[in-house]
């Protein structure tokens, strides 16, 4: 931890302002008044706290840096590009412009030294959380001290705090005490519609002691109160850190500082001008960065990459005292998973009727067993869900050992916390609740998607078969409202086979979330064809009872495949060739060659698609002419059975469906 001369620092802070200014100038796009207030506090987090190695980016020990209020991109770019990142000036030119590696908001998968996709408010300091319990997790399970020193800096910003998945997640941390964790809140009082007293005239301070946090209060723009905050929360044991700094939005600019003008848009020439010469900057160039603000940079990677290399000395040493310890460790931060894996999960299915939640629950063991980075908990629903890992210890404050994560009635801050875990090294998280609250969390599942994150989301009690509960807790539009997520994967399966096929998809994709739709009622097993190829299920869909030539094939998800074969028997006796296809997962199955999706699927053939659920995006599946015998409405509050009988959803109401429209299309 050094100290910074003011004059040095004084040069960087107005480098990281007017590159920021110029960048959202340029595009004419952006927000340039946050980037310049929160200079001050990024440099001297950067600049003296933040371990990190622009050689190695990927440094599994590196301190992590989340800028959760993302709209203030351009700050973050600033410093990419003057850490060594990689960003060049020409990449600064190109803020938001095609192609580029500076977009609006922060895209980890797109720009390297970004930690973690922000943008929608409040969801970076909550993925802090994770990588903050993510990092207690390792340390523990490191067995050997030295090996885990990664801490969590960040700033959150006045539409973070206000968002409630923050609410969650923070409240979550201060209960395990996550003292790794260290956030700033850009307390300037703007918002786009002006003064936060519009709406917002809570204490936050006193909110995030109430959470268990340790808080301190300062001007934004003091470096001596920076450092001494800073150094202070650095130091403290036992609690998460948030400290208030008060900064003006637009801090130099002649006459939008302290203004919302300054937030959502370029400052405009005049105005730019008037800021660069009230900076002393040269007012004719751009893009400008004096040689020895890069020379303080350069000196903290040295110091980085030092750091690094004492990490790697002690991750050599580990593996030559204790090499099976060693090895353990690094496959964690890999997060291996066997080669058979798929086998030994098939071999682990239960062979006997059950839920698929129960199913899964008893799969799910045994992918714990084989898969340590496997750790998960629920929305205080294991007893429900059946995911708890057994014989292992929850998760609590100082005692992070576990696997298991009791992440409270908090799903939203749930599933920012897991996409917080799968962003760093060492864990594929698993968070679990009700599927018809999947409403609660779709922003995180979608902000998995985009970030390449993989989470898996295991959702039970699936359909109306939950019963007498009612419709607030029937989900109907729900898997297809998670189907419709570019790069997230749905599993509905049938039977105890596809639970483990679908375990298996979800430790083995590394580039996406995977999602599981799971019953609370019993399904029975599948009877499959002699000589069935089980891996036939992790494509997607697949053949599971056949005719010869078929006239009609029916494809089925989750429960309604056993409802679907049922029928195949009826309708065969009545002389149609049944095909019945289980569809698990409709996005794997789009995603075979055209070879083979037709040779499960015949062009020529008619079909019809049973789900219970919103019919209409299966018309993609079933043509113009096919057939969904789906759900479009809410559901009933009645027993599973009743509500079966009652809308149609039994093997003979199915079959006179098929008939009757079977008559029709003749």
């Amino acid at each position: 931890m050094s100290t910074l001369a003011p004059a040095s620092l004084a040069q960087a802070v107005a480098t990281v302002r007017m590159l920021s200014v110029d960048g959202v100038e340029k595009a004419q796009s952006g927000h340039p008044g946050t980037p310049m207030a929160l200079a001050d506090i990024t440099l001297d987090v950067w600049l003296r706290h933040l371990r990190y190695d622009p050689s190695q980016p990927s440094w599994a020990d590196r301190d992590r840096f989340v800028l959760s209020c993302g709209h203030a991109s351009m700050l973050l770019y600033s410093m990419l590009h003057l850490a060594g990142y990689g960003l060049t000036l020409d990449d600064l030119r190109a803020f938001r412009q095609w192609g580029s590696k500076t977009p609006g908001h922060p895209e980890s998968h797109l720009t390297e030294g970004v930690e973690t996709t922000t943008g929608p408010l409040g969801q970076g300091i909550s993925n802090g959380v994770g990588m903050a319990l993510g990092f207690k997790m390792r340390a523990a399970r490191a067995g050997r001290p030295g090996l885990v020193g990664a801490r969590v800096f960040g700033i959150a910003s006045d539409g973070d705090l206000m968002e409630g998945v923050s609410s969650e997640a923070s409240s979550l941390a201060g209960h395990l005490g996550l003292d790794n964790l260290i956030f700033f809140y850009d307390d300037n009082k703007i918002t786009i519609d002006g003064d936060t007293d519009l709406a917002f005239s809570e204490d936050v301070a006193k909110r995030y002691q109430a959470y268990g946090w340790a808080t301190w209060t300062i001007d934004g723009h003091d470096h001596a109160q920076i450092q001494k905050a800073l150094d202070e929360a650095v130091a403290l044991v036992g609690k998460p850190k948030l400290i208030v700094a008060k900064t003006r939005i637009g801090i130099g600019a002649p006459t939008k500082e302290g203004s919302h003008k300054a937030h959502g848009e370029p400052l405009g020439a005049a105005e730019v001008k008037g800021t660069k010469e009230k900076l002393g900057w040269p007012v004719d160039q751009t893009f400008v960065v004096p040689e020895a603000v890069y020379a303080m940079f350069r000196e903290r990677a040295a110091e980085g990459r030092a750091t690094r290399e004492r990490w790697e000395a002690e991750m050599s040493a580990f593996a030559a005292a204790d090499p099976a310890g060693a090895a353990a460790f690094k496959a964690l931060l890999a997060r291996a998973v066997p080669a058979n894996l798929f086998e030994e999960l098939l071999a682990a299915a239960p062979k006997k009727e059950a839920a698929t939640r129960v199913s899964a629950g008893i799969v799910e063991q045994r992918a714990a067993a084989l898969v340590p980075s496997l750790v998960g908990g629920s929305a205080d629903l294991n007893p429900s869900t059946k995911t708890f890992i057994e014989g292992s210890p929850a998760v609590k404050r100082g005692e992070f050992a576990g696997r298991n994560i009791h992440f409270g009635i908090r799903e939203h801050g749930m599933g920012a916390v897991m996409n917080g875990m799968a962003a760093t090294e060492g864990f594929i998280p698993f968070g679990s609740t009700f599927l018809v609250f999947a409403d609660y969390m779709r922003p995180t599942i979608r902000l998995a998607a985009l970030s390449h994150l993989q989470s898996v989301f295991v959702f039970t009690h699936d359909s109306l078969y939950l019963g007498e509960d009612g419709p607030t807790h029937q989900p109907v539009e729900h898997v297809w409202a998670l189907r419709l997520i570019p790069n997230v994967d749905v599993m509905r399966p049938a039977d105890p086979l596809e639970c483990a096929a679908a375990w298996t998809h979800a430790l083995t994709r590394t580039d996406g979330p995977t999602v599981m739709a799971l019953t609370r009622q019993n399904v029975p097993v599948l009877a499959r064809p002699e000589g069935f190829e089980p891996k036939t299920m992790l494509q997607g869909g697949y053949v599971l009872a056949d005719a010869q030539d078929p006239t009609l094939v029916i494809v089925a998800t989750g429960s309604e495949v056993s409802i679907a074969v049922e029928a195949k028997a009826l309708l065969d006796a009545r002389g149609e060739r049944v095909r019945v296809v289980s569809m698990p997962c409709l996005e794997a199955f789009s995603r075979q060659a055209d070879a083979y999706r037709d040779a499960v699927l015949p062009p020529s053939v008619p079909r019809v698609v049973i789900e219970l659920g919103v019919s209409r995006p299966w018309r993609d599946l079933v043509g113009a002419t096919g057939l969904v015998i789906g759900f479009d409405r809410f559901g009933h509050s009645a027993p599973a059975k009743r509500i079966a009988q009652e809308i149609g959803f039994v093997p003979d109401a199915v079959a006179a469906t098929i008939r009757a429209w079977r008559r029709g299309s003749d």
